[in-house]
């Protein structure tokens, strides 16, 4: 069944339902109401009739012996009274003139209680009553025929209106499984209008993400394998190119032929090694050896290790801590080649007499921010939100900014993401690039609470 019919068939129960209820409520409030009335206008006499009948049960030692005897209505100042009187077996003990189905039909029920219990019960009855219990029975028929008239239209009416309500409601659900079924079929990117601001819209602007998300991930596919081609295909080709001409020379091999093979092969090597780490990265199965290091130290190491580098183009680097707190539990190796990587970048692309930056700042006592900043050439702010992505280049002539296979800088992201850390990227064409880099102190914490354990 639709969903559409199911909203329809809930509102029909419902309506019907209410309807139902609210008929059967009336007719019994209508009743009662009447009822009340009845016994209210004879109150006296049937407070009267009572105590006679119970009295005269009490003296006859608690029997209704004899009741005949007894002119129960000398008291009653109305025309025409007439009286039942039965016992607890429902036994008539006392009828009046008139037949006792007509005054129990129309007369005025009340039972005969002695300490609390029944003992008997009465139907009293006189031509005015009778009138009021005609009107009584007329009453509520006549509400309930008005109210099954009047309430007909209404439930039809509502049914309409139920009906053009639930497929409103499931108008966006209609539009919505096509467009899925497309997307299944591997039309990736479609796109659904969302025209309301509500659930349906929020589900429609969430499948909207999916299936442009989808798109994404399958050009990124396509241009991983297009660029894993390509950075093949280079090296694969220089050793086919070099092991045809030695082939072909015919001559003895020397050694020093072999160099260009080897860095080929080497190259190959490390773009093979650097894959296997990101995705290793990226599925969360890296292993980390980590240890609480102190990133200042870390710091001076690397810009010893690249002063020689920075010095040949006058560059001068510099070291700013602004907090004694820089100690984190990270796996060194790893958070080396992370700043190797983008201290190494920014040597590269900072110009003769610029300056680096290593700034160490702590970060409302949840994180240690490090920040590389250089005074280089910037990037284009059309290519900051792909910079991490594999292979990415920033020009058609595929210039790395990342230098090496092209996954430095994607792999310094995963190895930030896998120490629960955050890594982004701000620049300002011929100003300068900052990375900033935020690793959490609380790894640190749980550790040395551990060994303190």
């Amino acid at each position: 069944m639709s969903l559409h019919r199911k909203i329809f068939l809930s509102l029909v129960i419902s309506i019907v339902g209410i309807s139902i209820v609210f008929i059967f409520l009336t007719h019994l409030t209508v009743k009662s109401s009447i009822e009340a009335g009845i016994k209210e206008t004879r109150g006296q006499e049937i407070t009267e009739l009572n105590k006679v009948l119970t009295t005269y049960y009490m003296e006859n030692h608690h029997s209704w012996n004899d009741l005949e005897q007894l002119n129960v209505l000398q008291n009653i100042h109305q025309d025409h009274p007439e009286i039942v009187v039965m016992d607890n077996d429902h036994q008539v003990l006392k009828v009046g003139n008139s037949p006792r189905k007509l005054i129990q039909y129309l007369g005025i029920n009340s039972e005969i209680s002695v300490d609390k219990m029944k003992v008997g019960q009465f139907f009293y009855y006189d031509p005015e009553v009778a009138n009021f219990k005609k009107i009584m029975i007329g009453i509520p028929i006549s509400v309930v025929f008005l109210l099954l008239l009047s309430g007909s239209v209404l439930i039809i009416i509502s049914l309409i209106i139920a009906y053009r309500l639930s497929k409103w409601l499931a108008a966006p659900l209609r539009n919505l499984l096509p467009m899925i079924d497309r997307l299944g079929k591997g039309e990736l990117g479609i796109q659904v209008p969302a025209n309301t601001t509500d659930e349906y819209g929020k589900i429609t602007e969430a499948f909207n993400r999916m299936s442009k998300e989808l798109e994404q991930a399958e050009i990124v596919r396509k241009n991983l394998t297009a660029d894993v081609a390509h950075e093949l295909r280079t090296p694969l080709t220089i050793i086919s190119g070099k092991l045809d001409y030695l082939q072909h020379q015919g001559k003895m091999i020397k050694p020093e032929s072999l160099l260009p093979l080897q860095d080929e092969l080497l190259r190959l090597n490390q773009l093979v090694e650097d894959l296997r780490i990101l995705s290793l990265a990226e599925a969360g199965k890296l292993t980390l050896n980590k240890i609480p290091i102190d990133m200042m130290d870390i710091a001076n190491q690397l810009i010893l290790a690249l002063k020689p580098i920075a010095e040949d183009k006058s560059i001068s680097i510099h070291l700013d801590v602004q907090t004694n707190d820089t100690a984190v539990l990270v796996d060194p190796n790893r958070i080396k080649q992370v700043f190797l990587n983008l201290l190494t970048n920014a040597i590269r692309y900072t110009p003769f007499q610029g300056t680096i930056y290593f700034r160490l700042i702590k970060e409302n006592n949840d994180f240690l921010k490090i920040i590389v900043e250089d005074t280089g050439i910037g990037i284009e702010p059309e290519h900051l939100p792909h910079l991490f992505n594999r292979f990415y280049r920033t020009d058609e002539a595929r210039t790395r900014y990342t230098g090496g296979t092209g996954l430095g800088l994607a792999i310094a992201k995963q190895y930030v993401v896998s120490h629960n850390g955050k890594i982004e990227v701000k620049s300002i064409l011929e100003k300068g690039t900052r990375f900033i880099i935020q690793l959490p102190f609380s790894d640190k914490n749980n550790f040395l609470q551990q060994m303190s354990n």
